[in-house]
């Protein structure tokens, strides 16, 4: 919870990756609140009061996750809004000719989003979707400590720097407003 709470106000994309992490690690403890607690909260050197807290976190997202049918995959309700917010703030920025760096930026990446599009089993996924689910992808292939190749390094390092425009245009926008005309 703590975690989520700060990269939610400093970078949206990280907070969403981790957030579909934190989906995962309740997947991997079988929705189990006992088990949660037990075997991954105690592990953290966290005060009694924040122990309680990230339990009425995890209570809180497991009973989300029940309600919305996401037990075994899928992502929470909260967790596809900010998604879409990403694509609609993705779609004005293109759409304005403001951001003339933002569309270079994109532009440069499309071949590798559209090879990915095409390797996936939902060829009608939106851009900033695959983008996620290949840095996500990534990142489990990280925590397994399996090598990519270079091809997929450099893509993935292109879509980092996308997504990471993508994320400070929306913490600019949160904070101050972009004017897209």
């Amino acid at each position: 919870m703590f975690i989520a709470q700060e990269l939610r106000k400093k970078n949206i994309a990280e907070y969403l990756l981790y957030m579909w992490q934190v989906e995962d690690t309740i997947r991997a403890f079988d929705c189990s609140l006992t088990r949660i607690k037990r075997e991954y909260i105690e592990r953290f050197d966290l005060s009694e009061e924040q122990k309680e807290e990230e339990i009425d976190w995890y209570g809180n997202l497991i009973r989300m996750m029940n309600q919305e049918g996401c037990r075994e995959k899928g992502h929470l309700q909260i967790n596809k809004v900010t998604l879409q917010m990403l694509i609609e703030l993705h779609s004005q920025l293109l759409q304005s000719s403001k951001f003339p760096f933002y569309n270079t930026e994109y532009y440069k990446v499309l071949p590798f989003i559209v090879e990915l599009r095409n390797r996936g089993a939902n060829k009608e996924e939106n851009e900033i979707e695959t983008c996620f689910n290949s840095l996500y992808g990534v990142m489990l292939l990280r925590l397994q400590k399996k090598e990519l190749s270079p091809d997929t390094a450099h893509a993935v390092k292109e879509i980092s720097t996308f997504i990471g425009m993508l994320s400070d245009y929306y913490r600019k926008d949160k904070e101050e407003g972009l004017k897209f005309e």
